[in-house]
């Protein structure tokens, strides 16, 4: 990503940069320190201790039996023999000194890469004015009992709001809930609630034009997060109703599905199909990753986006907006506004395949990370497994992936926490422009 046309970064920016590039030279003459052998030792032994524990992963994540056993062993012994090499030869502190600084140098450089840039945040929310008849949709399951725990029905009912409470010993459809309450006279649709509800009932508020309102009473709540809301405590949600504005986001299709976050196929879709997974999430998977991931089970993908066609892909994440890394997870999404779809690809097939992803990340030959406004993923099944939004659905093939830009109105508390900013991509060549380069006229910062 360029730098910002300016008269120059901002000093703050260029401070950074500065003390990046010299924790960084540091870090190399703490090796040369130890002369060419030692410090050849230090680097080399790093590099092969890291590459042989992403090997032991793939094997654990990708075979029963002797060769799991195996790569467990070579999982927890690499870095014990990285340890005892280094004390050995007596360079451990050499080695933590090193490895101390390239830490520093990285988190400095991001800083600086942070700094530098304009701020990445969605246009700016014009003022609501406040709804009249708001209908919120709350499960009680949720997050673990967060709609009760934080007195979310009586807060909302006391702002005007009425509160349509799901069973959960009851299958429901929260679409028709959601039209319903449209058909009743809603102006505002609201849900406290996982992610694939909140796109559910999303769906309805775009096809109506309505505000909607996200809640962050579900698990992990990343929707909440990439919209800047407060997580920790969804009652301050409700302050929209009074005192809110409104963004204006895209929506992503999967097979004519509304998704706020994620369309995922390949070995995580697969894993989520089966009735174990929701009670035995990791013992479940690590029975079905062997087989997923060699290829004895589960479909072949082929994706064709806007420029590029991924082929035999194990995995393929479809994201609303793309994610500022490859690992939405911990990732986040700095703008749900772009128009664009965010697209990984994984292909993995060995051990050598895995160590590559683990030492070169984004530039390995097995990764991909594309943007583009639509993707069809084709297979030779009839029908494949999809997780949209973390729920397991079988679409069949091929599959659209698509944007709506701009669909989805979102009320949002005018007063909110923000969302995190996001890690830009490791760039160290900007890096060293960044130090080297005259600074913007003015106060620091």
């Amino acid at each position: 990503m360029a730098l910002p046309h300016t008269s120059g970064p901002p000093r703050r920016a260029r401070l950074w940069a500065l003390l990046a590039v010299a924790c960084a030279v540091l870090a190399a003459l703490t090796l040369v320190a130890e002369g060419v052998i030692g410090g050849l030792l230090v680097l080399v032994v790093g590099v092969a201790g890291a590459a042989l524990t992403a090997m032991g992963t793939w094997w654990v994540v990708s075979h029963r039996g002797a060769v799991r056993l195996v790569g467990t062993l070579l999982v927890v012994g690499a870095p014990v023999a990285i340890l005892l090499i280094y004390a050995r030869a007596d360079l451990w502190p050499t080695a933590l000194l090193a490895i101390a600084l390239w830490a520093a140098a990285v988190a400095c450089a991001r800083t600086a890469l942070r700094a530098a840039r304009r701020p990445d945040g969605m246009r700016a929310a014009t003022r609501a004015d406040a709804p009249r008849s708001p209908v919120l949709i709350m499960n009680p399951k949720s997050g673990g009992g967060k709609v009760g725990r934080f007195g979310l029905v009586e807060k909302g009912e006391a702002l005007g709001a009425r509160v349509v409470l799901l069973d959960p010993e009851v299958v429901t459809d929260v679409a028709a809930l959601a039209r319903q309450a449209v058909a009743e006279g809603a102006d505002l649709l609201g849900v406290a609630g996982g992610d694939g509800t909140q796109a559910r009932v999303a769906e309805v508020a775009a096809e109506y034009d309505l505000p909607f309102l996200v809640i962050s009473a579900g698990t992990r709540n990343h929707f909440a997060m990439d919209l800047g809301l407060d997580r920790e405590d969804p009652a301050r949600c409700l302050d929209a109703l009074t005192d809110g504005e409104e963004l204006r986001i895209d929506l992503g299709v999967v097979g004519g599905q509304t998704f706020v976050n994620t369309a995922s196929f390949g070995v995580y879709a697969e894993i989520v199909q089966r009735p174990e997974y929701r009670d035995a999430k990791a013992d479940s998977a690590l029975a079905a990753l062997p087989d997923l991931l060699l290829g004895y089970a589960g479909t072949t993908l082929d994706a064709v986006t806007d420029e590029t066609r991924l082929e035999a892909q194990q995995a393929l994440l479809v994201s609303n907006n793309p994610y500022s890394s490859p690992e939405p997870m911990g990732a986040r999404r700095s703008r749900l506004d772009l128009g664009e779809l965010g697209v990984v690809g994984i292909r993995v097939n060995n051990a050598a395949q895995a160590a590559d992803v683990a030492l070169r990340g984004a530039k390995a030959a097995g990764l991909h990370l594309l943007t583009s406004r639509q993707v069809v993923v084709r297979s030779a099944a009839e029908r494949i497994a999809v997780a949209v939004d973390g729920e397991a659905l079988t679409m069949p093939t091929p599959v659209t992936c698509t944007i709506r830009p701009g669909a989805l109105r979102v009320l949002v508390p005018r007063l909110r926490p923000g969302a995190p900013p996001s890690a830009p991509p490791m760039q160290w060549g900007e890096v060293l422009a960044l130090a080297l380069s005259r600074p913007a006229a003015g106060p620091a910062g």
